[in-house]
């Protein structure tokens, strides 16, 4: 397989995720999906972001979240985002500091 080609269907996995997180499974939590894997939307939206700036596109946080999100934060909150139990927001702060944190 030719560079652009690997170029080409690594873009179009990450194009299915996203639409994946975005659409298919808004169910999903941010919360649940940082606690068992060790990232959530919103670290792919700062990845996709740090990515736009190595490339010197100015790109904020809110501006990343909205690309990838596909709405505001606010709005994606109030659409889908549920409370979570301590438990779940403590578990939160370890796999935030362990996958983050050493960002």
């Amino acid at each position: 397989m030719d560079d652009q080609t690997k170029l080409e269907i690594e873009a179009a996995a990450f194009r299915r995720l996203r639409q994946h997180l975005m659409q298919d499974r808004t169910d999903v939590q941010n919360i649940d999906m940082m606690n068992l894997a060790g990232f959530c939307r919103n670290c792919l939206s700062r990845w996709y972001q740090e990515a736009a700036n190595e490339r010197g596109i100015e790109m904020t946080k809110d501006e990343a979240r909205e690309s990838y999100y596909g709405m505001t934060m606010a709005e994606w909150k109030a659409n889908y985002q549920t409370d979570a139990s301590p438990e779940k927001q403590d578990a939160f702060k370890t796999a935030f500091a362990e996958n983050v944190g050493k960002s």
